[in-house]
């Protein structure tokens, strides 16, 4: 496409709202509006950046070629399609879909439509991760995602809120499956899970040692990395990370520390940057509906292990 990718927003709570505001200044695409069930909360974050409040979702899918869905998990499915069937490229926040029955109904609605569906695992985006990607094959993953309580995303547990971010990028670091999945977790200030621990045993031999907490007293996002000769520790919070390498010079073993920063680049601005260029250039997204399928499979056994 030459002209501007024609933007909308469904859904304008927490997430949503933010949408809005970055779709307004991002490269290539015209930020057209937004709907939300409260008609005057949509009205007023799509008219706060430059563009029209909608009556109805319809109305909306109407006028865009492209729309984020950032409605509660529950409403994914429904969204999501009828903004497929309405001809829209569709970006869903995670969780993909509130099942793996959904999941694949929302695959299967945006291949019968030809749209792309982007699912909204935003630590992909995150510069911090960039460099967790050079390294090779990892042989062991150890990740604590930690927030303080707050009362959003309640209606799904912590693994489906937060782990679910590290999830996919450990699938997008190792290619082979889950062979063994060990957890646990416990309910603290929610009737669902809001304290949760993983271990993971991977085809390739990779072990993933994953922690996600919504009861923390500090908000902390660190993923570590070994590989064989070298260790990646990213820090999502500062988007940062360190890189260690054992080299061998003259004979002798050196450690080689590298530095990297990048905390200007804004991860949800990268994310909405990059579904716009696949919807102009008709390409494959970075993380594709078959990639949140994924997760979400990977989410639903550590959930299945925690309630046994």
């Amino acid at each position: 496409m030459s002209e501007a990718i024609r933007v909308g927003v469904v859904g304008t709570g927490a997430l949503g709202q933010h949408h809005a505001r970055v779709y307004a200044s991002t490269p290539g695409a015209r930020f057209v509006g937004a709907f939300d069930q409260q008609v005057a909360r949509g009205r007023e974050v799509a008219v706060r950046h430059g563009g029209r409040g909608f009556e109805s979702l319809a109305e909306l899918l109407a006028e865009c070629d492209a729309v984020s869905v950032a409605v509660p998990t529950v409403d994914h499915l429904a969204v999501a399609r009828a903004a497929l069937e309405a001809g829209c490229d569709v970006l869903v926040e995670k969780p993909l879909a509130a099942s793996l029955a959904e999941a694949d109904a929302l695959i299967a609605a945006a291949e019968a439509a030809g749209r792309i569906l982007q699912v909204g695992h935003i630590e992909r985006f995150n510069p911090a991760a960039d460099l967790l990607f050079r390294g090779g094959a990892p042989r062991f993953v150890e990740v604590h995602r930690l927030a303080p309580f707050t009362p959003r995303s309640l209606d799904i547990d912590v693994v489906l809120d937060l782990m679910i971010h590290d999830l996919d990028i450990v699938l997008a670091l190792d290619g082979s499956e889950a062979v063994q999945v060990d957890a646990v977790g416990v309910p603290v200030l929610t009737p669902k899970v809001d304290i949760a621990n993983a271990r993971l045993r991977f085809g390739s031999g990779l072990i993933a040692n994953l922690t996600a907490s919504r009861v923390s007293a500090e908000k902390v996002r660190k993923f570590r990395v070994f590989l064989p000769k070298t260790y990646v520790s990213a820090d999502f919070v500062g988007r940062e990370a360190v890189i260690y390498r054992l080299n061998d010079r003259n004979g002798q073993p050196d450690i080689e520390v590298e530095r990297a920063s990048a905390p200007n680049e804004e991860p949800l601005a990268r994310q909405l940057a990059s579904f716009v260029q696949a919807v102009a250039a008709r390409t494959p997204p970075v993380v594709s509906g078959h990639d949140g399928r994924r997760a979400l499979a990977l989410a639903e056994t550590i959930l299945e292990r925690i309630r046994s």
